[in-house]
């Protein structure tokens, strides 16, 4: 059974969410603030974080910096907060997934299972190398240089679209419509803070930006 955590602290969709994910088969745990679900984070073992922005004592960014500073768990957050300024500041911080309030029971949930997918051990077990690059999907891990690099579920899928598809331009709609498997409402440049985050962890600049159409891994011969 997969295990959730619940940062949010209104009381009333605290207890829907709960109600509905324990209905859909997971098990929760729910804290009311930032400095109780950072603490709860490292007391326990969790598939997935739910995570709100607007939280007392410490905010969702200020809880997802501390976590992303030692785990890489899929975090989505779920907020009011609709800017684009708001949903590029949590993918900055290497989120995989933004949800707005008002949000669909149904979407949330189709959201959360995509997510958890992504980190599950069905990947495909096939080794892909690129010039110093090792990306093992059954593991679900990475190496340059024989250096382990620690990447979010997300980016590590982005990593592994270009490696499947070296030579091809994939542009933003693209990666959209195959990485997120669902209706992508926000802006599309949130490709682009993926792309520019896995760039600078694999310190390597095998991604080219095809100026107005994509982004291109190049074939090696």
């Amino acid at each position: 059974m997969k295990r959730i955590l619940i940062i949010e602290d209104d009381p009333d969709l605290q207890e829907l969410l709960e109600n509905f994910l324990r209905d859909s088969g997971y098990y929760t745990e729910s804290v009311y603030d930032g400095i109780s679900g950072y603490e709860k984070f490292t007391a326990s073992e969790f598939d997935l974080i739910l995570l709100d922005i607007m939280l007392p004592k410490v905010d969702g960014y200020g809880v997802c910096e501390l976590i992303r500073k030692q785990s890489n768990i899929p975090i989505i957050m779920i907020t009011a907060l609709d800017s684009e300024e708001n949903q590029l500041k949590g993918f900055n911080l290497e989120i995989d997934d933004y949800i707005t309030k008002p949000f669909s029971i149904p979407i949330m949930l189709q959201k959360i299972a995509a997510v958890l997918r992504r980190t599950s051990s069905n990947a495909p077990d096939k080794i892909l190398v690129y010039r110093d690059l090792v990306l093992k999907p059954e593991e679900y891990c990475i190496s340059v240089a024989d250096k382990n690099v620690d990447l979010t579920p997300r980016e590590f899928e982005v990593l592994m679209e270009f490696l499947q598809n070296q030579g091809k331009v994939l542009t933003r709609k693209m990666l959209l419509n195959t990485l997120w498997k669902y209706d992508f409402y926000g802006d599309e440049r949130v490709v682009d803070t993926h792309i520019k985050n896995v760039r600078k962890k694999i310190n390597r600049d095998y991604i080219e930006t095809i100026r107005g159409v994509g982004y291109k891994l190049v074939k090696e011969n």
